[in-house]
């Protein structure tokens, strides 16, 4: 009896601290919640989610239940949300907004999740975030929706009316592809290039940068063929970087990602490659041999690769692929030329960064080298600068260093 008392007393509070939290509508349609805020004069934020996105369900454990959260919203806004995809665990409400989810899916181009919509009063859309956010940034985004001068839609109906200044359509452009609504943030952004005398300025490279990521945009052929003129403004191999970027993304991955399973054909990819794109053709083979046979847990090819690769491109590694390569080293090979090799790509990745992960990666091969003494020592720095999990890790590591165990395969 106790407990049944305890648990009513209880319910109240409970249900107390759920209403803190944002209050989306339940039981409305479309027209039903367009209605509601034109009689309470208040904006509609409209939560676009789907059942998978780990985002989508941070923001809804986390973010909208806090009280300074929907403090603020609760004020302003008529919250609802729309889930975008469907699935057989969906109940009747979910049921009874499918043709509406699709119909808003389409009209404002929702390729992302979390999308938040934002609509004024009478029901016309003014703005659109995407994605998840802490919730002082939430509420920020939130009341940056409410003022016409940073509302997306706002802006780009000023943009279609004739607004086409320079600044205004690089802010355009800039803001579109934030807001992903790519076919705008393309069409704005030409506009913009269109403007331009000189595009190899730091300001206009930086921008084309951002807008290439497609071999059929237009700074694709700048990087390709102009990648000294480039590099010369933007940093030594960025040309080279941007252009292998795409390369792999439009060629390369669709050969490892095949939908029956098979294995690469390495020969047809090099050939291909060779073909269209020889200045890149070898370095972006090896890179892609190195990442498959790492994936596929094929050892003795992963470190046949890596060996290749940075014997001719390691000039190149950035500090994460220095760590990652010594890494593998350590754990799949133990030729001790291999070791050694390792361990200078390895001392390279923290060179100018002493991050604890890559002076863990150096202390392992030290003791894998059988230099014991040093590896200690190195084991103990990354130790004293690392914290939290990964410090436990260390003070584990360092333990069995000192006890002389063998702990690789």
């Amino acid at each position: 009896m106790k407990k049944l008392l305890l648990l009513a007393f209880l319910l109240p509070l409970l249900a107390a601290a759920q209403d803190k939290g944002i209050h989306f509508e339940h039981g409305s349609s479309w027209a039903d919640v367009q209605a509601k805020a034109k009689a309470e004069n208040k904006y509609i934020f409209m939560d676009c989610f789907t059942t998978w996105c780990g985002p989508c369900k941070f923001m809804s454990a986390n973010i909208f239940p806090q009280e300074k959260v929907g403090s603020f919203m609760n004020d302003k806004y008529i919250s609802v949300k729309v889930q975008m995809d469907q699935t057989d665990k969906d109940n009747e409400e979910v049921k009874s907004w499918y043709a509406a989810a699709k119909q808003i899916e389409t009209d404002y181009a929702i390729r992302a999740y979390p999308t938040f919509l934002v609509f004024a009063p009478d029901g016309h859309i003014v703005d659109r975030q995407v994605g998840g956010a802490e919730a002082d940034q939430f509420i920020e985004r939130c009341a940056a929706s409410l003022n016409p001068a940073t509302q997306y839609y706002t802006q780009l109906d000023l943009y279609k009316k004739g607004k086409k200044d320079t600044a205004f359509l690089r802010q355009m452009a800039l803001l579109a592809l934030n807001k992903y609504d790519q076919e705008n943030a393309s069409i704005i952004s030409k506009e913009y290039l269109a403007q331009q005398k000189d595009l190899y300025t730091p300001v206009n490279l930086n921008f084309i940068a951002k807008f290439t990521n497609s071999s059929k945009d237009v700074g694709f052929d700048m990087f390709l063929h102009h990648a000294d003129k480039v590099n010369k403004v933007l940093g030594p191999g960025k040309a080279e970087e941007k252009v292998m970027g795409i390369v792999a993304q439009e060629e390369v991955y669709p050969q490892l990602m095949k939908k029956d399973g098979s294995k690469p054909d390495w020969a047809t990819l090099e050939s291909s490659l060779t073909k269209k794109y020889p200045a890149f053709a070898e370095e972006l083979l090896l890179k892609t041999k190195v990442q498959y046979f790492s994936y596929v847990k094929d050892a003795d090819n992963a470190v046949a690769n890596i060996v290749a690769y940075m014997k001719k491109y390691g000039h190149k590694a950035d500090p994460q692929s220095l760590n990652e390569y010594a890494w593998t080293i350590f754990e799949k090979c133990n030729d001790m030329q291999c070791i050694e090799q390792a361990l200078e790509w390895s001392k390279r990745s923290f060179k100018d960064n002493e991050v604890p992960a890559f002076m863990d990666t150096y202390a392992n091969l030290l003791y894998k080298a059988g230099k014991k003494e040093d590896a200690l020592a190195w084991e103990e720095k990354a130790l004293n600068k690392a914290s939290g999990d990964e410090k436990k890790n260390y003070e584990t590591t360092l333990e069995k260093m000192k006890k002389g165990e063998k702990y690789w395969e």
